[in-house]
């Protein structure tokens, strides 16, 4: 497995795969901890999750350039991504008692109660794009709740996935509890059909989704799966169209563009559609791309090479068939995987940038002649992961947000995800929920105690 920086196209390092027999024998070490872990008291499994926060917070420089290495995430995001990691561990460490205390019901009996065990070793299969983030909002509620965890993280952010597993070690939990497998795609289906192994969650592709999902089925196991999206930023003709301009500049560059709730589908009333265009046009413009590891560049390499060559088909065929560039629209630059920022107007349905999700730097906005007409944009697409509606109006903003498809609609804000609220979709952005109390329940065997 390789670890290939981004930015310059150069090999950091490479890892060896573990064999069968290897991930078969870090299987049973991961279950005999969880048979130990299970029984630890909410205090002790606190204080634990309190130190990887602390864990975290020291090594802030370390792992965030690491991220920065591997994935081509920009220095200052990659830090508040180690951040938001902190974050979630602090969350879960204050919270977790309370989310999973037992539930009174009354009923006939003496005494009739809902309570909340463990479900065992839950496999996460997880994404590039937020190497720390996406493991890190499965693996502290999943510990919280008295569960082991093995992680499958994508091929090409191997450093990221053994120093997670580090970060677990170092904070004191037990050295089997949180595993890292370092197999290819192909090594998955064996690990979810080992009976050991009680749950999976992935975030990721589409397909990847499907595969493990259908893998699961056959083996009678709890998924959860976050997927892909599309999400629509609906800007109707009382928004404060300055504002949402600068805001809509980030929605869709953070990460270079590579986020699954990242604003992809600029959906603009014709009213105020000409503003739009050239506020958003400008702010793409004005973006610095370059090396992520210099501190005033805002904008990195896409991850791979092959994600760079899909993106600028999906560009290069929406504008054959008439969508309107812009600015943007080819390669930054000769060395690594960097794309320019892109703004393509008058977006129409058939169109690859309508129809399909682009993970990189390019806004595709579809004019609408109104509100009503915006909703069913909005919600004519395979995703609904998140969104965003821009008026003036919070009660119009409400209704509007009631009506979107999605797992998540933000009034006069940019999408993200928040340990404090539910994460998820629907559709084709998958199911289930992470973080939250929602989050934590996923992985637990919700069960009826009723006594006579």
């Amino acid at each position: 497995m390789q670890s290939v920086n981004p930015a310059t196209g150069l090999l950091i390092q490479t890892y060896p795969e573990q064999s069968r027999d290897e991930v078969q024998n870090i299987i049973l070490q991961c279950a005999a901890a969880f048979s130990t872990w299970k029984q630890t008291g909410f205090d002790e499994r606190s204080r634990l999750m309190s130190q990887a926060a602390g864990v975290l917070r020291q090594q802030r420089e370390a792992l965030a350039r690491l991220i920065s290495l591997e994935m081509g995430k920009v220095l200052a995001e990659s830090r508040a991504e180690i951040d938001k990691c902190a974050w979630v561990c602090d969350y879960y460490a204050a919270q977790a008692a309370t989310f999973l205390q037992d539930e009174p019901v009354a009923t006939e009996g003496s005494r009739s109660f809902v309570s909340f065990s463990p479900l065992g070793v839950v496999l996460a299969v997880m994404p590039w794009n937020f190497p720390f983030w996406q493991v890190f909002r499965f693996a502290a509620p999943a510990l919280m709740a008295g569960n082991a965890g093995l992680l499958k993280h994508a091929s090409n952010v191997p450093g990221c996935a053994l120093a997670i597993e580090q970060v677990f070690r170092q904070a004191g939990f037990p050295d089997d509890l949180f595993r890292t497998l370092m197999i290819p795609a192909t090594g998955v289906e064996a690990v979810i059909e080992n009976p050991l192994v009680r749950a999976i969650t992935l975030t990721g592709s589409e397909a990847a989704g499907s595969q493990v999902a259908a893998a699961a089925g056959k083996a009678i196991k709890k998924t959860v799966l976050e997927l892909g999206g599309s999400d629509p930023f609906i800007v109707l003709e009382d928004a404060d169209i300055p504002g949402c301009a600068v805001t809509a500049g980030q929605a869709r560059m953070i990460n270079a563009g590579q986020s699954c709730i990242a604003a992809k589908r600029f959906i603009i009333v014709e009213s105020r559609l000409k503003e739009f265009e050239t506020l958003q046009t400008a702010v793409m413009q004005a973006m610095t791309v370059g090396d992520p590891l210099d501190e005033i560049t805002q904008v990195g390499p896409l991850a791979r090479p092959d994600l760079l060559a899909e993106l600028h088909q999906q560009v290069t065929k929406s504008v054959e068939m008439g969508a309107r560039l812009l600015t943007g629209g080819g390669r930054h630059g000769t060395i690594g995987s960097f794309y320019q920022p892109t703004v393509l107007s008058d977006v129409k349905k058939g169109m690859p940038v309508y129809d399909e999700e682009t993970f990189g730097p390019v806004s595709a906005i579809i004019p609408v002649k109104n509100e009503a007409e915006a909703i069913a944009v909005a919600n004519d697409s395979e995703f609904g992961l998140g969104g965003s509606v821009w008026t003036n109006d919070i009660d119009r903003g409400i209704r509007v947000a009631r009506q979107i498809e999605s797992g998540a609609v933000f009034i006069n804000g940019m999408t993200k995800s928040d340990p404090r609220l539910p994460f998820g979709g629907v559709k084709k952005s998958g199911y289930g929920r992470e973080l939250s109390h929602y989050g934590i329940k996923e992985f637990v065997n919700i069960k009826t105690i009723w006594a006579a």
